[in-house]
């Protein structure tokens, strides 16, 4: 009898350690699971290129300095998420000295899972509400070259699976300059 018992316990005793060893596997694919899928990363928005059309630049004497233009921007959100990132409604701004001479639109979209969407903004530019007395307006205009910078902001979330939701938000700042003689986009760097 002593003999059964003996092998009774070894038995159970060998089911616990299964029963551990799994509950333990079963952690370490959850744990990796959750560091490597679930883990939201940043977004990246980016402008990759912008096309000048309707350039209209003068700084004669008999008027006051002025500029219009309209920018088009092609713009891309790369997700490295598991999970796709809806975002809203939201606004492209363009500054030329840190006066804002121009806004556009960015639609509310979806950029997939893993990939990365691409989209068009418009953005019409008119030095209309800059001081007029700008010296440095007169001497871009005369050089040919106008520095502008660009900003937008998307806020939207990051959908992991249909059930997990979490806020997230990108941030583009890029600058370049617009060669007004070429109507063509110089130096354009985006951080």
């Amino acid at each position: 009898m002593t003999g059964d018992k003996d092998a009774r316990r070894k038995r159970h005793m060998k089911c616990l350690a299964f029963i551990v060893a799994g509950v333990i596997a079963q952690t370490a694919i959850i744990v990796v699971f959750v560091l490597l899928v679930m883990r939201i990363r940043n977004l990246k928005v980016r402008l990759d290129s912008v096309t000048v059309e309707n350039v209209n630049a003068t700084s004669s004497s008999s008027s006051s300095p002025s500029f219009s233009m309209k920018l088009t921007a092609l713009v891309t959100v790369k997700n490295t998420n598991f999970g796709h990132f809806k975002f809203d409604d939201s606004t492209a701004t363009v500054s030329y000295n840190g006066a804002q001479v121009g806004e556009g639109p960015i639609l509310k979209a979806r950029a997939k899972a893993r990939s990365t969407k691409k989209f068009n903004v418009t953005v019409p530019v008119s030095s209309s509400n800059l001081s007029t007395n700008s010296g440095s307006l007169v001497s871009d205009i005369n050089l040919g070259i106008l520095p502008l910078s660009s900003h937008a902001k998307l806020n939207g979330k990051i959908h992991l699976f249909k059930i997990f939701k979490k806020k997230k938000s990108a941030e583009m700042s890029c600058t370049m300059e617009v060669d007004t003689k070429k109507n063509v986009i110089q130096k354009l760097t985006c951080k």
